[in-house]
């Protein structure tokens, strides 16, 4: 029975296409924290956990370093493991910086599963491959600015675009959208993301007066664990409202669906608690008939979204492409999982030791 040796970290300032822009602050280079699960027989499962701010890197590697001291030894099991880790951590809790250590060991030790068995995540989960619809997702731009973004994103081929909004009037953000609507012509979805950065009265002046503007989806447009009044937004506006990249594990999602607080849902693989947490949020989403989108950590997505029965869009935010020998393609406005075991990442040491972090 494989067992696990140790976890290994490498903290890391991953480059970026270009510096993420939102309505809360500016990204330069994105603060990841590289997992290697190492197997007591040489296989090592590799998945990586994300943290906006770099002040806080080395506070994630210790807390992941920390749960895999918990579970040094233990047979590889990911299922067994996380029921071990959330009654374990039962006290202190699996949200924020636990939340995120807790879900990429997670995914890790998945992708350690699927290199023993020689099988590719989706087919481990019982799932077949197929394209994912995938959208390009930047930061924030104006009216003038987002046209090379509209450019750029057509170039690549993708069907979709999301562009971060939150200017301080109403006004900037409606010719922006505007200016993107009417560049990227018909057929290829446009959304926008609010980032939490709205109070409750604002955003539900701002999303009535968007609708008829052609968006497929308005996200987070207030705190997104304010069920309640993202229910309200969602109630008052016909274009369609998507949260969920801030669940910290499927029983937040089951609350904000009770809520009524969305139309279209999107986790994230680390926040939900990882390959098994997704699996349960899939289930929740497949009773509520809800559309389930993934957000960021594109390379497991590709896996999951296919072994989820209401998929619906792909987001494709580089965090880690600058970092991998094998970053994710867009081919005809889509994106088909890895073939090779696990998830197929293969870090690029070369890359991992320019962005060292400290």
């Amino acid at each position: 029975m494989t067992t696990i040796a140790q976890l290994r970290t490498t903290p890391v300032l991953a480059p970026l296409p270009r510096p993420l822009r939102t309505a809360s602050g500016y990204i330069e280079r994105f603060p990841l924290v590289l997992i290697d699960a190492v197997m007591d027989d040489g296989v090592v499962g590799r998945a990586y956990a994300q943290v906006y701010l770099p002040e806080l890197l080395p506070a994630l590697e210790k807390t992941i370093l920390g749960l895999g001291e918990l579970i040094r030894g233990m047979p590889l099991a990911a299922r067994e493991i996380h029921a071990f880790l959330q009654k374990r951590c039962r006290l202190f809790g699996l949200k924020n910086l636990m939340g995120v250590a807790f879900g990429g060991i997670d995914m890790a030790l998945w992708d350690a599963h699927g290199k023993v068995l020689g099988q590719p995540l989706y087919a481990v989960l019982g799932a077949a491959p197929r394209p994912l619809m995938a959208y390009n997702s930047v930061g924030l731009y104006d009216a003038k600015s987002v046209l090379e973004i509209v450019a750029e994103t057509q170039a690549a081929g993708f069907p979709g675009l999301k562009v971060k909004a939150g200017f301080p009037t109403f006004a900037e953000d409606l010719a922006m959208v505007r200016a993107a609507r009417r560049a990227l012509g018909d057929g290829v979805a446009l959304m926008i993301d609010y980032n939490q950065s709205l109070p409750v009265h604002e955003a539900l002046a701002r999303c009535r007066a968007l609708d008829g503007e052609g968006l497929t989806w308005i996200e987070e447009p207030i705190l997104a664990d304010d069920y309640r009044n993202c229910a309200r937004i969602a109630e008052a506006t016909q274009t369609p409202i998507q949260i969920g990249e801030n669940f910290h594990g499927p029983l937040e999602m089951q609350a904000a669906i009770e809520s009524g607080a969305m139309d279209f849902v999107m986790p994230d693989a680390q926040f939900i608690h990882g390959v098994t947490g997704w699996l349960e949020a899939a289930a929740l989403a497949r009773v509520a008939a809800l559309p389930m989108s993934s957000h960021c950590f594109a390379e497991v997505s590709t896996h999951l979204l296919c072994a989820t029965p209401m998929a619906h869009w792909l987001e494709v935010m580089d965090i880690a492409g600058g970092l991998l020998r094998n970053p994710v393609r867009v081919v005809n406005g889509c994106i088909t999982p890895s073939d090779a075991p696990g998830i197929g990442l293969e870090w690029d040491g070369d890359r991992i030791e320019r962005a060292r972090a400290g």
